[in-house]
């Protein structure tokens, strides 16, 4: 299943983390990138590889959140590459391969589930999205 390896250096969170990973030269906090995208990147409902998955700013996840698109594996799942999505004594670290799951009503990625390794299953949590930004 999936790995998860400290930041060397320290902590990351998502944002340097997803500019490395992905190519795309976006600054700001996660919530603010599909909006800093418009005009300079194209963006989508439909996952790519290498592609950024903007997760939008909620009540739990004040920042938003940035995955990288690893692989596609299957119609309505998508593993991802990111940075500091565990809290805890994970906090801070890298999540390689982790298996996000579509759940959206219309099949466009808006509304998504995260694997939750401590359980070894699916989060309850759905989580909102913005949608892909492509590198």
């Amino acid at each position: 299943m999936p790995s998860s390896t400290a930041a060397a250096g320290g902590p990351m969170s998502c944002v340097p983390f997803a500019r490395e990973r992905s190519g795309i030269g976006l600054q700001g906090d996660a919530w603010q990138w599909w909006d800093a995208a418009e005009g300079r990147y194209r963006r989508g409902r439909a996952p790519q590889r290498n592609a950024v998955l903007v997760f939008q700013r909620t009540s739990r996840n004040r920042s938003g959140h940035l995955a990288v698109v690893a692989r596609i594996a299957g119609q309505r799942e998508i593993r991802v590459d990111h940075a500091n999505w565990a809290s805890g004594s994970a906090r801070g670290r890298i999540a390689r391969d982790q298996p996000v799951l579509d759940i959206s009503a219309r099949n466009d990625w808006s509304l998504v589930r995260v694997w939750y390794p401590p359980a070894n299953d699916w989060g309850n949590t759905g989580y909102p999205t913005m949608g892909f930004i492509y590198a």
